[in-house]
Formats: structure tokens, C-alpha cells, sequence
């Protein structure tokens, strides 16, 4: 089972509906006790990183999110979901994120329009079992002013170009982020979730034994 977490912040139905279409169950979490039912969970995200960090905060997610995916139980992060596994975000001011990933996230440069909306091709830079079966330079569906610079580089799965190189997809051990928005990016956004879903299946069965 994946659980969505609800925390005002994302499209959690679209997420919920392409999981289903692609054959896994999914629910969406509405409390932090629902981590305890789920083997695997995915974290949307859509507006400032600020803002979703309080809305995480007030639902009281912070703390069983952490416990959660330092489990080793698979996690992923999606756009703003992606963002606030980093460190620190510098939208409106210096915010803590989640800690999980290494790394600030910062605003595009001047000289490009804001927010990078639209369809982009990802270029992938290593093997992952979360893009498997994924062709690089295949596109997908972006909607993001901020982008996010990793301290280690080996953590940077894919990469996108919007005038600069940023990191498109991030992962490192159990923990993964996508900056576009695999729910809103037919096919190959359907096959990452489809991954995602069969490392959460694998994950599962394993613990059981």
C-alpha cells in the first residue's frame, strides 16, 4: 500500500488515480498515523516552500516523515515534495526542510521566465531502479520557480535544461525526488510511479517474511 500525505499542499487525487492506473493501491493519508499502515509513501507538494513546511508542521508530519524514510521504507518526494526533502529553502527567506537529502533550494537565475512551466526532456545521468525502463531525454511535465542543488552530486539521477543544467530527478538509498510532475507526464511519468510502486511491493513482501 502507498499512502499520499495530505497536508493542504498537493494534487493528491491526480497522484492517487495515476498509482491506480498503473495497478497499485493507494490511499491518501489525511493523519500522521497513517504512515503506520502503508509501505511506502509519496509526498506532492505544490506553492512555496514555506508554506509547505508549515502546513507539515501544523498537521504534525515532520517528526513520523523523518522516522518514516529513515526506516528504509521507499519514499518520493514530487516538485515542492521534492524541494522540501532538502535542507534549506531560500524562497522568502532561509526555511529548514526535511533534512533528508543534502542541499538547499534556490531560485532561477534572471534572464529565464519564472515559473519553468511545461513539457521538458530529462537527460539520465545513472542507473536507477526508479527509472527503469525510462529512455533518457524522454519528457515530462514541469511546473517550478526554485530548483534544488544537491551537496553530493551522486545524488543527481537526471537532469533538465532551462537555460541552466538543474536536477530533475534526485534519489539516495530509499529516498527519491522527481522535480516535474510524473502524475501530469503520460507515459513515461506513469512508468516512473509504476517503479515506484514495485519498490514499495518489493519492500513489503520482504518485511512480511
Amino acid at each position: 500500500m502507498i499512502g499520499i500525505v495530505d497536508y493542504g499542499r498537493g494534487n493528491l487525487r491526480s497522484v492517487e488515480k495515476a498509482l491506480e492506473k498503473v495497478g497499485f493501491e493507494a490511499k491518501i493519508m489525511t493523519a500522521p498515523r497513517d504512515l503506520q499502515t502503508v509501505d511506502g509513501v509519496i509526498l506532492p507538494g505544490v506553492g512555496a516552500f514555506a508554506d509547505a513546511m508549515e502546513g507539515l508542521k501544523q498537521g504534525e508530519w515532520i517528526e513520523p516523515i523523518v522516522e518514516f524514510a529513515r526506516s528504509g521504507r521507499p519514499f518520493l518526494g514530487i516538485c515542492l515534495g521534492m524541494q522540501v526533502l532538502y535542507e534549506v529553502g531560500e524562497e522568502h527567506g532561509e526555511h529548514a526542510g526535511l533534512g533528508l537529502l543534502a542541499g538547499r533550494v534556490v531560485k532561477f537565475p534572471p534572464g529565464r521566465k519564472v515559473p519553468h512551466m511545461g513539457w521538458n526532456s530529462v537527460s539520465l545521468l545513472q542507473p536507477s531502479r526508479l527509472l527503469e525502463e525510462i529512455p533518457s531525454e524522454s519528457y515530462f511535465y514541469f511546473v517550478h520557480s526554485f530548483y534544488v542543488l544537491p551537496e553530493d552530486s551522486q545524488d543527481i539521477l537526471g537532469t533538465s535544461d532551462y537555460g541552466i543544467v538543474f536536477p530533475a530527478v534526485v534519489g539516495k538509498d530509499n529516498v527519491w525526488g522527481a522535480q516535474f510532475h510524473p502524475e501530469k507526464s503520460s507515459p513515461w511519468g506513469l512508468q516512473l510511479l509504476s517503479n515506484f510502486g514495485k519498490l514499495v511491493n518489493e519492500y513489503a513482501a520482504l518485511s512480511s517474511n
